[in-house]
């Protein structure tokens, strides 16, 4: 009667939104060469000026890691949402999660906080990823587009194969 227990379903939605308040810019242009080589997968970065970081799509919770959020889309495809290059190394400190595994989320929900200076004393750059991290298997076409955006903004789309 009331929707107790019911199961919430993903939206298919392909998508692309804003993780984080700040300037959008190619994955190619990221300073980790792990990143830019696209070798965790296809997808695109910001340079955040605030530090609430959203879901960048609709999907569902898979793993929570405090720097790291991976999200299932629908179509099946995966997308990491990294925080900060090297910022595993902070064990979680300046992270607080708002969602867990299992969770489902729309785009510009929000993930989790991050304080950002806590990041700036540990000299570790700020630059957030949005990765397909199973583009080369299920990404059809990917399109992004670059400059200034607000968390929670429509910027592109990523659509699977088939």
């Amino acid at each position: 009667m009331f929707g107790f227990g019911k199961k919430k379903t993903v939206a298919d939605d392909n998508k692309l939104y804003t993780p984080v308040t700040g300037e959008v810019i190619n994955l190619e242009n990221v300073s980790d060469p792990v990143f830019a080589g696209k070798m965790m997968g296809d997808g695109f970065a910001v340079e955040p000026t605030e530090g609430t970081i959203v879901s960048p799509v609709a999907g569902k919770v898979t793993i929570q890691q405090g720097h790291a959020v991976v999200l299932e889309r629908a179509d099946g495809l995966e997308i990491l949402v990294h925080i900060g290059i090297d910022t595993v190394s902070l064990n979680g400190a300046p992270f607080t999660p708002n969602v867990k595994v299992g969770d489902v989320v729309e785009g510009g929900d929000t993930l989790a906080t991050v304080d950002w200076q806590q990041v700036d004393d540990a000299k570790l750059p700020k630059t957030t990823m949005v990765l397909i991290t199973n583009s080369a298997e299920k990404l059809d076409t990917l399109s992004v587009d670059v400059g200034n955006s607000s968390a929670g903004s429509q910027i592109g789309q990523a659509i699977a194969i088939g």
